[in-house]
């Protein structure tokens, strides 16, 4: 069983920036994709950023190109998720996510563990 939690949400401003992390435990993430979505009030949950195991490749919703980057630092089994020039469209709450195979690319990647997920509330 994986036990993912995440950290770091809070209310910013338009244009400031906030740092996400999930931590995991009950597993060694470093062989495993990872990824970060979110859910805003009244919305489908939406994938935001995904990140390979090495950490060497990553994919991005094309709405956070250019101003979100998830790392990772498995010797931590943590993954990030850096948010910057937020925008009010970015509110909701922010999960991440784990798989159950280390098979799948970055597109198919079947997560089946979540976090409790973190709030971030952008004002305009």
């Amino acid at each position: 069983q994986v036990h993912l939690v995440e950290s770091g949400g809070g209310l910013v401003q338009a244009g400031g920036s906030l740092r996400l992390s999930c931590a995991a435990s009950g597993r060694t993430l470093s062989i495993y994709n990872m990824g970060w979505f979110r859910q805003a009030p009244g919305k489908e949950r939406e994938s935001v950023a995904a990140i390979t195991g090495s950490g060497t490749n990553t994919l991005y919703a094309d709405s956070v190109k250019g101003r979100f980057t998830i790392s990772r630092d498995n010797a931590k089994n943590t993954v990030y998720l850096q948010m910057n020039s937020l925008k009010p469209e970015d509110t909701a709450v922010y999960y991440c996510a784990a798989p159950a195979s280390v098979y799948g690319s970055l597109r198919t990647t079947n997560y089946v563990f979540w976090g409790q997920g973190t709030q971030v509330t952008v004002s305009s």
